[in-house]
């Protein structure tokens, strides 16, 4: 009996010691760094829920020991569960995933149960309404969430769940409300049965969240090919640009969202072999122009490669190499659904002398796009800027 209690009373504390630990060792660094304490905070206040939820939230953001242990435990995690924090899911053979993206990918509901936030398919049709008045005819672009293309990446199972239905029902009534389309669904499923063995092409990257080069390239000239087919546009000399092969070595934007260096040093960057556009006359690297006859709207898949490492060697970059004419683009990084649309509804001369806009969104906004799926009305035909007044 008296081992037992002595037993019970070495347990009680044990507990007790941990749960001062926490205070005790913040309250140190608080008083080493010559601050107040934050703990006094707890007793110089209303016992009220508000007052309570903002002690927890600023202890969680301020503790010290958290800030060297959460690390630890995190690679603990990692190692032993294959556990990532939020927005991060880890497939197989090294394969990362975007947690929103995936999230999408995997909704049980049907596409007529949970609709996206506004109608999507009224802010495309009204926005190619609103071009065809310019004479400016639209394409639409939907950049596959990754998992879409490569659901064998993240589990055996999820192998045979590859597409959203909402997504394939979004190009149906696309193609019923006779938007002009290409498909990059069908273009990257495809050429996965042909390249699909181990040391062949990867059109994702296994660290991020966007295309890789090969996938981004294959996307871009099939795009000149479809506008070329069209009659929407006239290709220019074939000896306008030229490509220059450029190796980065870089770590995907999914480790980065992790913010855990612990973790982030159980990978290795990944080395990929990217091909700038050059001017073959100036043989500087490739520039957008303000008056050229094609817009490209779009998100981060228009931006990787172009703002990024190695720069001048993205999509739009290579659909200038294709056309072998120079293009012009707003980029919103997350916006694609209404930001860009704003954007060139602020500044309308980005219309100015245009017969094709491009608009890519990525997959995951059907349902998750910043500020949704808005109307957004140009301004009228012909009216001027208040630049052009001055």
């Amino acid at each position: 009996m008296p081992q037992s209690r002595l037993k019970n009373g070495v347990i009680l504390l044990i507990f007790a010691c941990l749960l001062l630990v926490v205070p005790v060792t913040q309250w140190v660094f608080e008083r080493a760094n010559g601050n107040r304490s934050q703990i006094l905070d707890l007793f110089s206040r209303k016992p009220v829920k508000s007052h309570r939820t903002a002690f927890a939230r600023d202890l969680r953001s301020q503790c010290r020991l958290a800030k060297i242990v959460r690390p630890w435990i995190q690679k603990l995690r990692f190692i032993a569960l294959a556990e990532t924090p939020d927005k991060t899911v880890a497939g197989r053979d090294g394969w990362l995933f975007y947690q929103p993206a995936l999230q999408y990918l995997i909704e049980a509901q049907s596409p007529s149960d949970r609709p996206p936030q506004g109608d999507i398919l009224r802010a495309v049709t009204d926005f190619r309404d609103q071009l065809q008045v310019r004479g400016i005819h639209l394409l639409v672009l939907i950049a596959p969430n990754k998992a879409s293309i490569y659901p064998d990446k993240l589990s055996p199972r999820a192998a045979s769940e590859s597409i959203n239905p909402r997504t394939m029902d979004l190009i149906a009534k696309l193609r019923q409300a006779d938007v002009e389309l290409v498909d990059l669904f069908s273009l990257f499923w495809e050429a996965r049965q042909t390249t699909d063995a181990p040391g062949t092409v990867d059109y994702y990257l296994a660290q991020d969240s966007h295309w890789s080069p090969a996938g981004m390239d294959l996307a871009s000239r099939t795009v000149a090919d479809r506008l070329v087919e069209l009659a929407w546009v006239r290709p220019g000399p074939s000896h306008r640009y030229r490509l220059r092969p450029q190796p980065v070595t870089r770590y995907g934007d999914i480790i980065t969202m992790i913010q855990a260096p612990t973790i982030e040093k159980c990978f290795q960057p990944e080395s990929l072999v990217c091909t700038q556009v050059i001017d073959s006359t100036t043989r500087a690297p490739y520039q957008d122009d303000p008056d050229a006859p094609i817009l490209v709207l779009g998100d981060s898949f228009l931006r990787i490669y172009r703002r990024d490492e190695p720069g001048s060697a993205g999509f739009i970059e290579h659909l200038a190499y294709y056309l072998a004419q120079p293009l012009t683009a707003i980029i919103n990084d997350g916006g694609a659904a209404t930001l860009v649309r704003q954007q060139l509804a602020r500044k309308p001369e980005y219309l100015d002398h245009k017969k094709v806009v491009i608009w890519e969104f990525v997959e995951r906004d059907i349902r998750f796009g910043t500020e949704g799926w808005q109307r957004v009305p140009l301004p009228p035909p012909g009216r001027s800027d208040p630049k052009d007044g001055q």
